[in-house]
């Protein structure tokens, strides 16, 4: 009889160890993923704050040629200050911020074009690949940050995983997608 209670007792106890180890096991994988999602939006507001400190200098260069593009450049002097400002406010603010400042640039080298002067000026030429280059790791480290926000969040909605989540009110990450409209649009390429 207490060989048998023993036994009991010992199955008793392994399974709540075993228990254990998974709660803390799932509860380490959630917290490591919300970390490396945050890690990830880390990333893009570092390539961010180096956009913001370049526009300054482009619309410095674009004033000389192209001055009476007045509306376009005060544009986009507006949507930094306002994407710089939204910096710490959340990921939403910021992301509705940064789209605003995406198309304002996108005015500003559009007005560029128009002027065979400033293209050929070595100082906007610099400053145009040193942008596109903070673009392009920018979109890099979106599409890394969206990767991570997918595995945080398939890890806290998936179940056994989802019961550890809701306990210690892990919530989920905000994906960083297109919000304009007009970005979705395919362009129309004309000769």
């Amino acid at each position: 009889m207490g060989t048998i209670i023993g036994i009991i007792f010992g199955v008793v106890v392994l399974g709540v160890m075993i228990s254990g180890f998974w709660f803390f096991s799932i509860y380490n994988t959630l917290v490591g993923l919300r970390n490396a999602m945050k890690n990830a939006w880390a990333n893009i507001d570092v390539q961010l704050k180096r956009r913001h400190d370049l526009i300054p200098n482009i619309v410095e260069t674009v004033k000389g040629y192209a001055a009476h593009e007045r509306q376009t450049l005060e544009a986009v002097i507006q949507a930094r200050n306002i994407a710089v400002g939204a910096r710490g406010k959340g990921i939403n603010e910021q992301l509705k911020a940064e789209t605003g400042l995406s198309g304002a640039l996108a005015r500003l080298f559009a007005v560029a074009e128009q002027y065979p002067n400033l293209k050929a000026n070595e100082n906007f030429i610099a400053l145009h690949h040193e942008l596109a280059s903070t673009e392009d790791k920018i979109s890099f480290s979106r599409q890394f940050y969206n990767d991570t926000v997918l595995q945080y969040n398939n890890a806290i909605q998936m179940f056994p995983s989802n019961i550890v989540a809701k306990a210690f009110h892990f919530i989920a990450g905000v994906f960083f997608g297109v919000e304009d409209k007009n970005e979705r649009d395919v362009p129309q390429v004309k000769f």
